[in-house]
């Protein structure tokens, strides 16, 4: 059986020796882009390989045009999957120590060239300590497999897109950031305040509990039965500050049973670099 949303610890350690699993380590701090590599090096799970937010799951920016995380092309990210030893046979395990604000990026990055069989740790890295499992310290490798993409593009929106259907009733679009960066208040990360025109707010950490993982399904399926109202959820559109955490929307979502939406991928970064573009500010759409 293949592991599509979340997956437990106990389910992960059941698996460590299975050269068929690919446990990949994504904690990553904004602040600190090398945090995570320094923890990774001091103690992970055991066989996991470390893939770098900036690095790995991003392109190089480009300055006036792109987001803070653009995706990387195709064929260099397939070089990278192909790299960690991941291929079709390969059930992929992802984890960060933030509920998957990081490592949610790469299982959509994988759901979006085509591999399903990839899950989130749910509880992340701080349940796998309290649990008291095993960690290694120092560089690990896998052997390297072929990774082949089956790009699934509809998966994606545009700024172009999003542009053309502004003020259409048919354009449903959320932003999962807090809502004080949504309403334009307190921004410390981005040059330009406020939200896409018509974008309803949904934030991430709303999908939480109080422990920092992830809520039940039947939870989720009803927050965002309220959110979508009648939308159909492939044509939802999510997106964030750099198109990073939207994608934690887009798990709820599945984890929910509700099927997959749309990342917005380049985001509110992207979206204000030209400065053609409409920008809103307060608490409503």
């Amino acid at each position: 059986m293949a592991f599509t949303t979340l997956i437990s610890p106990a389910e992960v350690a059941a698996h460590l020796d299975d050269p068929d699993w690919a446990i990949v380590d994504c904690r990553f701090a904004l602040a600190d882009p090398a945090k995570g590599r320094r923890d990774y090096l001091a103690a992970h799970i055991p066989g996991a390989v470390y893939a770098h937010l900036d690095e790995d799951l991003s392109a190089p920016i480009i300055p006036g045009q792109s987001g803070r995380h653009p995706l990387p092309a195709i064929d260099d990210f397939a070089a990278k999957l192909s790299q960690w030893g991941i291929d079709d046979r390969t059930q992929v395990v992802v984890y960060d120590d933030n509920s998957g604000f990081i490592a949610g990026r790469l299982w959509w990055m994988l759901r979006w060239l085509g591999h399903d069989a990839a899950a989130l740790l749910d509880g992340d890295w701080r349940l796998w300590l309290a649990e008291e499992r095993p960690t290694r310290a120092d560089v690990e490798m896998r052997a390297p497999r072929t990774f082949v993409a089956r790009p699934r593009p509809h998966l994606l929106a545009t700024a172009d897109e999003i542009t053309a259907k502004l003020g259409d009733p048919a354009l449903h679009l959320f932003d999962v950031r807090m809502a004080e960066r949504y309403r334009g208040e307190n921004e410390t990360i981005d040059p330009v305040a406020g939200h896409i025109p018509g974008a309803v707010n949904a934030p991430y950490t709303l999908n939480l509990d109080a422990d920092g993982r992830f809520l039940a399904a039947n939870e989720l399926r009803e927050r965002y039965e309220a959110l979508l109202g009648d939308a159909p959820v492939h044509e939802a559109i999510f997106y964030c500050g750099s198109g990073v955490s939207a994608v934690h929307d887009l798990l709820a979502l599945e984890i929910a049973g509700l099927g997959m939406g749309r990342l917005y991928a380049g985001s509110w970064s992207e979206w204000i670099a030209d400065p053609a573009r409409p920008v809103a500010t307060g608490s409503t759409p």
